[in-house]
């Protein structure tokens, strides 16, 4: 890509998310934004997780990465991944497989992720759409092992980044990150207004006392931890 980084991370938001595909919304932009502003992506090699219609990986191949790898459970959301890839002409490794996957590859200097991270009345299994935001009863499915695997994934002096809601304990994000031993702060918080997963499920996340009533807004919250 040739124009700059920032018109061209823009330009991301036009990446298309096939059905039954997370489609980039604010916890993405917002995500990319601050990888941005940190200034950690150019000429590094770069991790996404939970990659989705790959709207993250463009972006980090768009600010200058020197090489992207991408990661899905979900075989949809990799072909999507892979055709994005390829309408921007953009030279992203995307993969099918998990933090598992991903630990067994040469560690990377940036980490980014954008997990599923809404507390759900169900456990999720399986893989479908609602893999993209369900995470189990107090939204950490997916950022627990995050938090156990980010500190081998990293090379010395790596960054991980990673967006999460209020509702899914981003304090305990940090603790964790700190036990192993990163250092840790807030790069972003920002609020935005319920859309349609988290208005669906209001009552419930009322009703197990995670969400005050009548209240219909959350704070986005970007952690960034680097490895010493």
């Amino acid at each position: 890509m040739t124009t700059t980084e920032f018109d061209t991370f823009k330009s991301a938001r036009l990446v298309h998310a096939d059905p039954g595909v997370y489609e980039p919304q604010d916890d993405s932009w917002l995500l990319c934004e601050m990888a941005s502003r940190a200034g950690v992506v150019r000429g590094a090699r770069v991790l996404d997780m939970c990659t989705g219609s790959g709207a993250v990986a463009l972006a980090a191949a768009s600010l200058g990465a020197r090489e992207v790898v991408a990661f899905d459970i979900s075989p949809l959301a990799v072909e999507c991944a892979r055709r994005n890839a390829a309408a921007f002409d953009v030279d992203a490794d995307v993969r099918l497989g998990s933090f598992a996957d991903a630990s067994v590859l040469e560690p990377f200097d940036v980490v980014l992720c954008n997990p599923p991270y809404v507390p759900s009345e169900a456990v999720p299994e399986g893989v479908g759409p609602h893999r993209a935001w369900d995470g189990g009863h107090d939204g950490r499915v997916v950022l627990d092992p995050l938090c156990d695997a980010a500190h081998d994934l990293l090379v010395s002096g790596g960054t991980l980044m990673v967006v999460q809601s209020e509702y899914s304990a981003p304090e305990r994000t940090e603790a964790m990150l700190r036990r192993t031993g990163m250092t840790v702060s807030v790069a972003a918080r920002r609020s935005i207004s319920f859309g349609p997963v988290m208005t669906e499920r209001a009552a419930w996340l009322q009703q197990v006392g995670l969400l005050e009533p009548s209240r219909d807004i959350e704070d986005l919250v970007v952690i960034r931890a680097d490895r010493r």
